[in-house]
């Protein structure tokens, strides 16, 4: 039935203001105002587009939003540190990070931070 609807997701933030600046700014993504500025237009790779829209009870989600591909971890981790970004530390024994707040174990290279709403974003090493 929507096999060739086009679709969009979307999430939250309490702060329309601060995820602009926040993804637009530190993250260097494309960033629209949408609807009379009462949306942000996220624009990533591949033509993918995802609404963010603010929500007065916002709650940060408790799972990984967005995941962003990297060719070398380390440096995206070190950059974005130097932007500020603070990134998430885990130590229990399904998951833990290193000192650089990189998870190497089973799975994926993988590191994990929040936007200013408390949602959990990731950089991946592809």
């Amino acid at each position: 039935m929507f096999k060739q609807t086009e679709a969009f997701s979307g999430f939250s933030v309490d702060n329309l203001k601060e995820a602009k600046a926040f993804y637009g700014d530190i993250l260097g993504l494309d960033v629209t105002d949408e609807m009379e500025e009462m949306v942000l237009g996220l624009h990533l790779a591949g033509g993918h587009n995802i609404m963010i829209y603010e929500k007065p009870n916002h709650e940060p989600a408790t799972f990984t939003i967005l995941n962003f591909k990297v060719a070398d971890i380390e440096k995206t981790v070190q950059e974005l540190k130097d932007k500020g970004v603070k990134f998430e530390s885990y130590d229990s024994p399904e998951l833990q990070t290193d000192d650089d707040n990189i998870s190497r174990g089973e799975g994926p290279v993988i590191a994990w931070f929040t936007d200013p709403a408390g949602n959990i974003l990731s950089v991946i090493e592809a």
